[in-house]
């Protein structure tokens, strides 16, 4: 049975009439039931693009009897608004809190809308002095990527910001937001939810696409943290990008590639190698993954250059 049939016996897809806007962002965004409480809208496993409206990773939203929790604000101020007449076509719930998986722009820059809102907005420490800092560029990059369909964005720092970890008491149900440690960006957080054993990963776990390495992407740290992400007795998992599936799944397309890849480089490294040997490195076996041909000689190049000092 494959992974996709399993899982359809969890999930409904929600059938929602998507009408495009004006601006050309739809109305409202197509919604996966991944259980009783939590839905989901799957994010292309492209780059952000002008086609896509910058919806390239998860936005997922929790009913409680206290109201909605939002996971990630969006890639800008229309998109959240598309996902939040979304929630409202399947609650009538007010959302209380909307969390930011990292400080990327398409998890920050649609808090815009939220804060607009009048909504909280949590995020690691980490996540918000990245988005603090260099907010404003990526402000930029959206909106020369997005054109018109950046109306109204700006730059809406989170509210709340934690270290280890913030639990949010919803009434009939407890989240909790968890950092494990480094991952794929500065403040990489997971959300928890211990009585339903479901899992948001965020960036710390990718499947069905490569992960991206970045410049400041300490691979090593991110498998400790993916390890103590792991120790978590989950059932169903939301990663970052792709469809709800499984841990073991996940831990192969995250873990296992990085542990792969860095072994691979240090070989290189152990026997004097260079850098043009790292971007030759045969990563074929995870050629099957979506954007495969934009990542992989990058992140082989990104990880030598990380762990070549090491060697000095």
């Amino acid at each position: 049975m494959s992974l996709r049939n399993f899982f359809s016996g969890l999930m409904l897809f929600v059938p929602i009439l998507v009408f495009a806007a004006e601006s050309g962002v739809p109305d409202q965004l197509e919604l996966i039931k991944v259980s009783d409480r939590v839905y989901s809208a799957i994010g292309e496993t492209a780059p952000g693009t002008y086609e896509n409206n910058g919806h390239n990773n998860n936005l997922s939203f929790i009913i409680t009897d206290k109201g909605v929790v939002v996971m990630n604000g969006g890639d800008n101020y229309l998109l959240a608004k598309a996902f939040h007449n979304s929630i409202q076509s399947v609650t009538d719930k007010q959302v209380k809190f909307v969390v930011n998986e990292n400080g990327q722009g398409h998890a920050m820059l649609g808090n815009s809308y939220w804060r607009d809102q009048g909504v909280p907005i949590i995020a690691h420490e980490s996540a918000i002095e990245e988005f603090r800092e260099h907010g404003d560029l990526k402000l930029a990059s959206m909106e020369s990527r997005n054109r018109e369909k950046a109306e109204g964005t700006y730059v809406a720092v989170p509210d709340i910001g934690f270290s280890d970890q913030y639990d949010l008491d919803m009434g009939n149900v407890k989240i909790e937001l968890r950092y494990f440690g480094p991952g794929h960006s500065p403040g990489d957080i997971a959300l928890w939810i211990p009585q339903d054993k479901l899992l948001i990963t965020g960036d710390l776990g990718f499947h069905q696409r490569l992960l991206a390495v970045f410049d400041d992407t300490d691979t090593g740290a991110w498998i400790e943290s993916f390890d103590k992400m792991s120790e978590l007795n989950t059932g169903i998992v939301i990663p970052g990008h792709g469809e709800p599936t499984t841990l073991d799944v996940v831990a192969r397309e995250t873990r296992g590639y990085l542990v792969f890849l860095r072994s691979a480089v240090i070989e290189i490294l152990e026997s004097g190698g260079g850098l043009d040997e790292a971007y030759n490195i045969d990563q074929s076996e995870w050629a099957y993954l979506d954007t495969f041909e934009e990542l992989a000689g990058k992140n082989a190049g990104r990880v030598y250059q990380r762990l070549e000092f090491d060697y000095f």
